[in-house]
């Protein structure tokens, strides 16, 4: 937790002003019983109103003052941990946007979707009470232990035993508890987890009747979840029964003892209450404390899940490289020897060799799981090559700045995925500048623009979140024209029209031959006739490559590609 602390640096006035605040309180609070001891022992005794009544406005003067600090300590409070969780959530997300695709695949979405929320709130929580709590409980356990002492310092020797026991339940406890709620936080992950497949998943749940299956998983991560809880539950409610024991066993042994010192008058009645009233603050204080803890538990082991994240180095950077020039004549893209393993496994990919020149069209074809999107992801450096060289326009990719690399390439990804806002605001990401009609001529080449005129707001149309209020034919179209838009040195599409019919595929590909002209191409595709008229075709099978070159020569010399084809076109097709 305190690793996080350094988040609280812009608010350290605050964070000094409220347990200040809570500082002044615990002494009006410790004024009390003493007033109270007074009233006691001179207003009742001698039957002086007057004496009651001026005291009794004295306590409503110490309550209010009181009350007056309490509010001004938690608003400050709030206000450090408000600052606090902002800044942490601002930092973890730009972390969090820093790593490279093999270290989200290995964290997993949902576990940093809890970490980003569920964890920084319990982070926060934690920062919030401690800044209310950790000065006043311990002030109020201390200064009732002085102020008994100036009462009677016998009758203190119980309070000082019994506050280190009370000490020492609490840290049993919290040692048993912290573990634990570790493994609570673990398991939001996994629910975390299957709550984001059943809603992403829900047709398909549906279309299988599958929905009392998942309900039975959901139920039964749940309920180890809630077993998990009502475990560390259990620990936790030892605290209060447990601390209440100790304190009225207290409590009763000052009147025991007491009694026979008001009897010799040692000490007074008020003094006796007095005692009495302060064990019962050191109980409140303790009981404030052990609550205090079982926060801050949950606060540090949501921080150290937090830090696990943080600790997690990109293995894809930039490292400060500065602007290059390409280098003129270079190819756009080539691979060299390229080897690439995901988690130092067995090669996804082995050996590439791949030269695509300007302007040129690559098909990249292969049966499920060749490798053709990882090939296609190692252009933009979503993942770095684990052997060979990778250049694009002459320059090796890791001496690129990434933002000037990723600003040459227009990918659209395997699952057409589009944006919350307008039509309009989703071809911006593209380019940021562009203007209706650089949107407009893209949608053309996308094959979009007929159905986007036909929208009632046209390029002002609502997209919903994914864009679940298009087909998927529709959604496929508009993301290729958000590619196209920024008019990259290269396009990569991968596997980009599987939901497009065969004759706006093939309308697709001319546009994007006549309207890209220069930019080179990559097709990545399950259709031999999507990647038939490209360039070159580069066949993968299980990570190799096992033919490079026209569709004519391929489909005589290649038997990987000519079972393709054949599995999708009759002989006379594959041969024109």
């Amino acid at each position: 937790m305190f690793k996080l602390l350094k988040y609280l640096k812009g608010y350290i006035p605050q964070s000094i002003i409220a347990p200040l605040f809570k500082f002044l309180e615990a002494s009006f609070e410790l004024a009390v019983p003493i007033v109270m001891a007074n009233i006691i022992d001179i207003g009742v005794k001698n039957r002086d109103e007057g004496y009651v009544y001026k005291m009794g406005l004295v306590l409503v003067i110490l309550g209010i003052l009181g009350l007056a600090a309490a509010i001004t300590a938690q608003y400050f409070a709030a206000k450090s941990a408000l600052g606090f969780g902002t800044a942490l959530r601002r930092d973890f997300y730009r972390h969090l946007n820093t790593l490279s695709h093999a270290e989200i695949d290995k964290i997993g979405a949902p576990t940093m979707i809890t970490r980003v929320t569920n964890d920084i709130n319990q982070a926060q929580t934690g920062v919030n009470m401690f800044l209310r709590l950790f000065l006043r409980s311990p002030f109020i356990v201390i200064g009732s232990i002085v102020m008994c002492l100036t009462v009677s310092p016998s009758l203190t020797l119980i309070f000082g035993i019994a506050a280190p026991v009370i000490g020492l339940i609490i840290y049993l406890i919290m040692t048993r508890t912290i573990p634990k709620y570790k493994k609570i936080q673990s398991r939001l992950d996994r629910v975390s987890l299957l709550t984001r497949e059943n809603l992403s998943g829900v047709r398909v749940i549906r279309a299988f009747s599958r929905q009392k299956n998942e309900k039975e998983d959901f139920d039964g991560e749940t309920g180890e979840l809630l077993k998990a809880q009502v475990r560390v539950g259990r620990i936790s409610a030892l605290l209060n029964p447990l601390t209440f024991a100790v304190v009225n066993i207290a409590i009763a042994a000052i009147l025991w003892f007491g009694g026979g010192s008001v009897d010799s008058g040692a000490i007074t009645q008020g003094e006796l209450i007095a005692l009495v009233n302060y064990m019962n603050q050191i109980l409140l204080a303790l009981i404030v404390v052990a609550n205090l803890i079982i926060i801050l538990t949950k606060a540090s082991a949501s921080a150290s899940r937090i830090n696990d994240i943080f600790a997690v180095s990109p293995s894809v950077t930039d490292g400060g490289n500065v602007y290059v020039e390409a280098v003129a004549g270079a190819p756009a893209v080539e691979f060299k020897n390229v080897v690439f393993a995901y988690h130092k496994d067995k090669p996804s990919l082995e050996n590439i060799s791949l030269t695509a020149e300007k302007g040129e069209t690559i098909g990249v074809v292969g049966g499920t799981g060749s490798g053709k999107s990882t090939l296609v992801n190692l252009i933009p450096r979503f993942y770095d090559i684990t052997d060979g060289e990778l250049k694009i326009d002459g320059v090796d990719v890791k001496k690129y700045p990434l933002s000037q690399l990723r600003k040459k390439i227009g990918i659209v990804p395997q699952r057409a995925l589009l944006f919350k806002g307008t039509i309009r605001s989703n071809m911006l990401w593209g380019k940021r500048n562009a203007s209706d009609d650089e949107i407009w001529a893209a949608l053309e080449t996308a094959q979009a623009a007929e159905f986007v005129r036909k929208l009632p707001d046209g390029l002002d149309s609502p997209v919903e979140q994914g864009g679940r209020n298009f087909s998927g034919g529709q959604r496929q179209r508009l993301t290729i024209a958000r590619a196209v838009v920024m008019k990259p040195d290269i396009i990569i599409l991968d596997d980009s029209s599987s939901a497009l019919d065969f004759a706006t595929d093939a309308a697709l590909r001319t546009a994007l031959k006549h309207d890209l002209v220069g930019t080179t191409v990559f097709i990545v595709s399950q259709r031999a006739s999507s990647i038939k008229h490209a360039d070159k075709i580069i066949v993968l099978d299980d990570g190799a490559a096992e033919g490079l070159g026209a569709h004519s020569e391929l489909f005589e010399g290649c038997q990987v590609y000519r079972e393709i084809c054949l599995s999708q076109m009759s002989q006379q097709e594959a041969e024109k």
